[in-house]
């Protein structure tokens, strides 16, 4: 049964109101920040990831933020800077950035819901997934680079290589 069967009897929720209800079904810790923003914690292999989302009925757009610390030797960000544009270039849907001043990697995807759309409980749900996914895949390669001393080609065959066999 889908989420939005299972759990959405109205096609008129706002989007922060069916994250909130993602959240609950998912036993995630939460905090409705305002009436269009929560901000949450979901916890992944490598660590805990701290994700904000709001609604802007403006431009119509849930954004999604994702972030994590990531405090690299100084001399070590041009060699996270390449690495993180090689992440972004095998992430089809959202995309990293650094934040210098509060030492955070980020990444950042917005669902456009323009013409009146209503988001979907799966929509939100693959939404908070796939940053997620991308941040745990990608973790590895950013601390191989900016501790490491790795060269981001060399730590990014590793985020992208794919497993074979069984474990």
């Amino acid at each position: 049964m889908a989420l939005s069967e299972q759990y959405f009897q109205s096609d008129e929720l706002d989007p922060i109101d069916i994250v909130e209800h993602l959240a609950e079904y998912h036993e995630w810790e939460f905090d409705r920040v305002a009436d269009d923003q929560i901000a949450m914690m979901v916890q992944g292999q490598w660590r805990s990831y701290s994700l904000t989302l709001a609604w802007s009925p403006q431009d119509e757009t849930l954004r999604l933020i994702c972030t994590f610390e990531m405090e690299p030797p100084e001399d070590r960000l041009p060699a996270i800077y390449e690495v993180l544009n090689g992440a972004n270039d095998n992430i089809w849907a959202g995309a990293f950035t650094y934040w210098r001043e509060p030492r955070l990697m980020v990444f950042r995807y917005g669902l456009v819901l323009s013409g009146g759309q209503s988001a979907t409980p799966e929509q939100i749900d693959r939404m908070i997934g796939a940053a997620v996914a991308a941040s745990e895949r990608f973790y590895p390669a950013f601390q191989l680079v900016g501790w490491g001393g790795r060269a981001p080609d060399d730590a990014l065959q590793i985020a992208i290589a794919e497993a074979f066999g069984r474990a």
